[in-house]
């Protein structure tokens, strides 16, 4: 019998400021789930980057059990993957001091997002603004991750990673496996309702701006019939025509339909009945997620039970990497 090749492991964490978008769970959540048929799935709630930005406790730490009981709404199932609350496992830090000593100035200053962060909120540069990239690579590096899911803003953080992979392999000799990028297959990129050239975030100043998950029905279809549109009135996938793109985008997202389908389907009607099909389709698309989740977050303490069984494999996963990284840069060996 032919030995089976054991699945690749693949790493992703979000943090846990706020409910999530449409466009997070568009690009990005919803495509967790499937992956875990396919791969070894480490996925975490990275509250430690949360805290580069000043932050409410109270609000935190609510934030943490939301986003933990969202992506098991949103379909992270505990037989299959590892769900876990990143300061739980002492691992990372630990790790990342170690890669932190592996790492250079000159590439941590180089680090876009370091650069745009520190522009919006300059009364509060602190060093973790600076180095957390280190902490991301010791997210990937402590369950030698083959693969992470990355969008344009984090494939820079990704390179740094495989630099001080690297950097570690040559002076210690190989240990580190390589992480490589995913792109998924499927995934659009959900843009601001109103500002359709910009991409769908929760920081946006204007409420009408994006969609999230949690949203009400009502909520949902009234953010869609303010959506900034153009002048003309067919609804059709086009050079200039942003907004309509970015509705039919999500359209076609939560019904399957491709474009040239909904083209024929909303041929003649306008853009107001096209921006209440939207509404109702996302509204109908998340109403079975929004239920599941009103039942975990309102049982905390079977998140804790599932949050606290995650945290103690991860924990252990991690711990044997760690040990190994330990003895060869030369620390004692605990016993």
């Amino acid at each position: 019998m032919a030995e089976q090749t054991e699945k690749k492991l693949i790493f992703s964490g979000i943090q846990p400021t706020g409910v999530f978008t449409l466009g997070n769970y568009i690009g990005a959540i919803r495509n967790w789930g499937p992956l875990q048929d396919e791969y070894r799935c480490v996925y975490s709630v990275v509250d430690m980057h949360a805290i580069t930005v000043r932050q409410d406790s109270v609000k935190l730490r609510q934030n943490t059990l939301q986003a933990y009981a969202l992506l098991m709404a949103c379909g992270i199932d505990l037989e299959k993957s590892l769900l876990f609350i990143q300061s739980h496992v002492h691992t990372h830090a630990e790790l990342s001091w170690i890669l932190s000593c592996n790492t250079q100035f000159g590439e941590l200053s180089r680090m876009t997002q370091f650069k745009d962060k520190s522009q919006r909120h300059p009364d509060d540069m602190n060093a973790g603004l600076f180095t957390y990239p280190v902490l991301m690579a010791a997210d990937i590096l402590a369950y030698n991750a083959d693969l992470v899911p990355v969008g344009v803003d984090q494939k820079q953080h990704l390179e740094l990673a495989r630099d001080i992979a690297q950097r570690f392999n040559q002076r210690y000799g190989d240990f580190f496996t390589m992480p490589e990028p995913y792109i998924p297959l499927v995934g659009a990129k959900v843009m601001s309702l109103q500002d359709p050239t910009k991409k769908m975030s929760k920081s946006d100043t204007n409420p009408n701006a994006c969609i999230l998950i949690l949203d009400d029905k009502d909520t949902i279809i009234r953010k869609c019939k303010r959506a900034v549109t153009d002048s003309d009135t067919v609804v059709r996938y086009a050079e200039g025509k942003d907004g309509i793109n970015n509705l039919m985008t999500i359209y076609s997202s939560v019904t399957g339909k491709d474009f040239d389908a909904i083209e024929r389907e909303f041929d003649g009607q306008g853009y107001d009945t096209f921006k209440m099909a939207v509404g109702e389709a996302v509204a109908d698309h998340l109403r079975p997620m929004q239920e599941t989740y009103a039942k975990l977050i309102g049982d905390k303490k079977y998140l804790n039970e599932c949050y606290t069984q995650s945290d103690a494999k991860a924990l252990a996963y991690s711990s044997k990497i760690v040990q190994k990284v330990y003895h060869k840069i030369g620390f004692v060996d605990a016993r």
